[in-house]
């Protein structure tokens, strides 16, 4: 029995479990952010590049946050009122998280690119640790760059459990958490800069971090939106179309009463609802015939989840439209 009350039928065990593994690695990059933000935001000091390091950090607690917050919903059953279920909540977490990139992405290059028009320069004093006089520089980009490792080693696990659940924010997560080397390398540049007296060095590594969480927030927003606006279907990473489509198709039309089909489909976070257009020349098909094929249709794939199967006299023109898929 399913673990997740709206989970399609004929999930598989190992998409099950690779569901449970997506949402430990979640908790692990929140348990490795709350250390991280926190020592960020302790050497940071007056570094323009430290600051908006630590903001990106700040900010990357919001991917997991609205995955593990959508991975709850969606287990909620479909009712009168949700007849979809809670499965829009993958695409609305991705939404607000990307929204907040952003805004805060743009923000930082505003505030950083006054800084450089200004001239306004950072200097980094000593600190002592373990009674030693230290450069506050060093401590910063050791900091940097020990919590520029972690993120890049489970983006490898976030990549891998986005392609197989078919889930865009966990994709998009990922695709943030695998760039935060260059996060680390220019914060390292930029603070290092001040070292060698070359000042704006800081502020344009605060701008190149900038840059990065505006992307994306930009790409996130992009995918997003489209989905919920009811694109036709995408893979995990919206780059071409579902390829459970054409399978579908393939299904339908290998049907001895079926002459021709076509599928709309939209994403609804990890799963897909369907509608499959059927026109049957010369054949009328039964209720039954109509429930066997929908039947069929489910087995091929657990992400075949809410389908509705449609006898009509031809297929909807806008379909074959090649530029409408």
């Amino acid at each position: 029995m399913s673990h997740l009350r709206d989970t399609p039928e004929n999930m598989p065990e190992d998409i099950e479990r690779t569901s449970r593994k997506a949402i430990w690695v979640e908790w692990a990059s929140i348990g490795y952010l709350i250390p991280s933000v926190a020592l960020t935001a302790l050497v940071a000091g007056q570094s323009d590049a430290m600051r908006a390091a630590w903001v990106e950090d700040a900010l990357t607690f919001l991917p997991p946050i609205a995955f593990l917050i959508a991975m709850r919903l969606i287990r909620h059953k479909r009712n009168a009122r949700f007849p979809y279920g809670h499965h829009r909540a993958v695409g609305i977490g991705q939404l607000v998280s990307a929204t907040a990139l952003l805004a805060m992405g743009a923000l930082l290059i505003f505030d950083s690119a006054r800084g450089v028009l200004a001239g306004e320069r950072t200097a980094i004093g000593i600190m002592v640790l373990f009674g030693h006089d230290i450069w506050a520089g060093w401590v910063m980009i050791v900091v940097v760059s020990l919590f520029g490792i972690p993120p890049v080693v489970l983006a490898r696990y976030k990549l891998r459990y986005a392609k197989v659940l078919n889930n865009k924010a966990l994709y998009a997560d990922a695709d943030m958490s695998k760039a935060d080397w260059m996060t680390a390398v220019s914060t390292s540049i930029g603070v290092l800069g001040i070292g060698l007296g070359l000042w704006w060095t800081d502020p344009l590594a605060a701008i190149f971090v900038g840059v990065s969480i505006a992307g994306d927030g930009y790409r996130n927003l992009r995918s997003a939106i489209t989905g919920l606006t009811d694109i036709q279907a995408l893979t995990h990473d919206s780059e071409e179309v579902n390829p459970l489509i054409e399978r579908i198709e393939c299904c339908a039309t290998d049907t001895p009463w079926v002459t021709d089909a076509a599928v709309r489909a939209r994403d609804l976070g990890q799963v897909l609802h369907i509608e499959l257009f059927v026109v049957a020349e010369g054949h009328t098909p039964t209720a039954e015939d109509l429930e066997d094929l929908r039947d069929r249709v489910r087995d091929l794939d657990w992400k075949a989840h809410d389908i509705a199967v449609v006898l009509v006299t031809e297929v909807p023109d806008h379909l074959l439209d090649e530029a409408a898929s």
